[in-house]
């Protein structure tokens, strides 16, 4: 599988000094969020204060570049996580250059930092909450993110069937910003297909869901890939699932090729040309290194394919996670 041209206009992305592994935001930027044992890094919920969480993000931020990871990705959604972001880079102006930002638009925070909130976040994929967030964006990073992506995008959004939003994105790219979408859910195949046929796309970049449980949209990642496309994926370990006591046949792999099971969960993404950044969503620093030392697997995983969860069932799954 050929990488993407990363020479002239449509140069992908900046090439990471040393990683392939990027750090999302959307578990630090809030105080809940749906991933498993937050409890065990974070403290109680009462405890993850805005400035907690600032605090918290700018010490991962710190152990992320120590790491030689340059891909950060962030959304409106994920509550103060572009703000946090803004603010690490101001106190450190000389990385802006040397780093590769992925934002978001489509979903808004709409929580105000309430543990207790009964909704978290609202979707919409309008021209209107594009030309809303963009600002906003812009304006909380210091700078415009070197990736623009309509967040969680599904066949039916108007993301890849609105002709005044695809004329305004077309735009965009014509000025120098790179769009993508993210997608979610359990056509993930569908909509990455649906961006890749569009006349005159103006999407360059895509990330999706792929990990040892879910790989229901690989080929299409793959021709992505093949397209020139810049692929991120994200959730590669499930949401914490697939970390050590989630599943035991992962965890007796991991050990007899002495690694952890989080390392594993990585490192069968990375083993993918197609795969050019694949997100961790550690919240703690001894998380992040761990995550960080998964190289691309030469183990024989074949015998977890037994452990793949048809996505229909997989995403009906993940919406019944309790955010904590």
């Amino acid at each position: 599988m050929k990488r993407p041209d990363r020479t002239g206009d449509r140069a992908p992305f900046k090439e990471p000094e040393v990683s392939r592994i990027g750090l999302g935001l959307a578990a630090l930027g809030r105080p809940i969020y749906l991933t498993d044992r937050r409890s065990d890094a974070l403290g109680a919920p009462r405890e993850r204060t805005i400035e907690a969480m600032r605090s918290r993000t700018f010490e991962v931020l710190d152990a992320a570049w120590d790491l030689g990871i340059r891909f950060f990705d962030l959304a409106p959604s994920y509550g103060r996580a572009e703000e946090f972001m803004g603010a690490w880079l101001a106190a450190r102006p000389t990385r802006r250059a040397e780093v590769t930002i992925s934002s978001k638009w489509g979903y808004e925070y709409v929580a105000g930092w309430d543990p207790n909130a009964r909704v978290h976040e609202r979707k919409e994929h309008s021209l209107a909450m594009l030309e809303k967030q963009w600002p906003e964006t812009q304006s909380a990073l210091g700078s415009a993110p070197d990736f623009h992506l309509v967040h969680s995008v599904t066949p039916e959004s108007p993301a890849v069937s609105d002709a005044a939003l695809l004329r305004r994105l077309r735009e965009m790219v014509s000025k120098g910003t790179r769009v993508g979408l993210s997608t979610s859910g359990a056509h993930q195949a569908d909509t990455i297909d649906s961006a890749l046929s569009l006349p005159s796309s103006p999407y360059s970049a895509v990330q999706t869901t792929w990990n040892i449980l879910e790989r229901s949209a690989q080929h299409s990642l793959e021709a992505a890939a093949d397209n020139g496309w810049l692929v991120v994926v994200k959730e590669a370990m499930a949401n914490g699932r697939l970390a050590t006591g989630g599943f035991p046949d992962v965890d007796r792999i991991a050990t007899t090729a002495r690694i952890t099971s989080d390392a594993l969960a990585i490192g069968a993404v990375l083993k993918h040309d197609w795969a050019h950044i694949v997100l961790s969503g550690a919240v703690t620093r001894a998380q992040l290194e761990s995550n960080a030392s998964a190289r691309p697997l030469l183990t024989d995983i074949s015998a977890l394919d037994r452990l793949v969860i048809p996505p229909d069932k997989y995403w009906s799954e993940r919406s019944k996670r309790v955010w904590s």
